[in-house]
């Protein structure tokens, strides 16, 4: 049990993305205050009470700025662990250093939930061209090589089909230390967005379908349609993850889902230890979104409900599809969302939208 924060209380976060954001204004809900800690300044820093600029790794800044809160949480998961460390020597951090360390690191994380005995894609540690060759020969081709670090939306990945294309798969993600994973053959992705409490209670939200074009996230829909025994399954494997790594707050898990295997219906492609894109539908279409359950979780409060009362379908806004905001807004049951970013560059997030409807009887 860790002691709930009143009202009142400031809560300050690392990053000040859209993600920060929507923390932000859900934790205004509550009557938190919240203290940004950003390298430049972004959609967080604009409904803030306060914002600090400064670089992740200048631990004097960073300890200056969590004195000045009660608990410090982050909004992406390349924070330096260091950095993360220094912060909890003064004040709770939400979720731990451990969940971030494990979650920056691919080929750290593929040891961590294969070792829980959850079903991963074959993968091997790839530090050279050779050893690129000798993955290939153990796993296979058609097969995706990615950089251990920093790779996101499709950046960092590249997919290699025959091997001609080795060197230059290697030479294209800077030659940089890699994993290389085994294709796998899905219908679809799925992905469990998990809130865990300070006394280990855990709620999971409904598993959402998710498509993708170029890397970059599109569409979430809830329902998913899939089996029941295969949501049920997504959720346990989401849970143990999370009680694995004493986790406190949102917990995403992205998975394949495989109909056809005979021993494992769903494959873990990844994790990020904080709220997600995938789950941005649970804004509209939940009495508790998964960024009021993360503040929830961090605060020391009482988990809320992950039920939903509507069906969702929710759509990014990439780039210039933010344009038409007028004619976004004006049609009817369309929720509208717009970041405050700058530029509209390819690529770049810049909202989301939701459509919600009667909630259906699947799951």
């Amino acid at each position: 049990m860790i002691e709930a924060l009143p009202p009142g209380s400031t809560i300050g976060i690392l990053g000040g993305g859209q993600l920060g954001r929507m923390l932000i204004l859900a934790a205004s809900r509550l009557g938190f205050k919240c203290h940004v800690y950003t390298d430049v300044p972004g959609p967080a820093c604009d409904v803030a009470a306060a914002w600090t600029i400064g670089a992740y790794d200048d631990q004097a800044k960073v300890e200056e700025f969590t004195r000045t809160v009660d608990v410090v949480t982050y909004e992406f998961e390349n924070v330096p662990v260091a950095t993360a460390e220094a912060a909890q020597r003064i004040k709770p951090v939400r979720p731990g250093p451990k969940s971030l360390e494990v979650s920056q690191d691919r080929l750290t994380e593929k040891r961590f939930v294969s070792e829980l005995g959850i079903p991963i894609a074959p993968f091997a540690s790839v530090q050279s061209v050779g050893d690129l060759e000798s993955a290939i020969d153990n796993i296979g081709l058609p097969a995706i090589l990615k950089t251990r670090r920093l790779g996101y939306d499709g950046k960092g990945q590249v997919r290699i089909e025959n091997r001609d294309e080795v060197a230059s798969a290697f030479e294209s993600i800077g030659r940089t230390p890699a994993v290389l994973e085994g294709f796998v053959r899905f219908d679809c992705e799925v992905s469990v967005i998990a809130v865990r409490s300070g006394a280990g209670e855990t709620r999971c939200y409904d598993v959402p379908t998710n498509g993708h074009k170029d890397g970059i996230l599109r569409r979430s829909t809830v329902p998913s349609g899939l089996p029941a025994a295969h949501l049920a399954r997504a959720r346990q494997i989401a849970e143990t993850i999370a009680g694995a790594l004493g986790h406190v707050g949102v917990l995403s898990v992205e998975m394949f889902h495989v109909p056809d295997s005979d021993s494992e219906p769903l494959i873990v492609n990844e994790m990020a230890p904080r709220v997600h894109n995938t789950g941005h539908w649970t804004i509209d279409a939940c009495p508790v979104s998964q960024f009021e359950n993360h503040i929830r979780a961090i605060a020391g409060w009482p988990l809320g409900t992950s039920e939903r009362h509507s069906d969702a379908q929710m759509d990014n806004l990439i780039g210039a599809e933010v344009e038409p905001w007028r004619e976004l807004a004006a049609q009817e049951g369309l929720c509208v969302h717009i970041y405050g970013k700058g530029e509209a560059r390819p690529g770049r997030k810049m909202g989301h939208i939701t459509r919600i409807g009667p909630k259906s009887n699947l799951r």
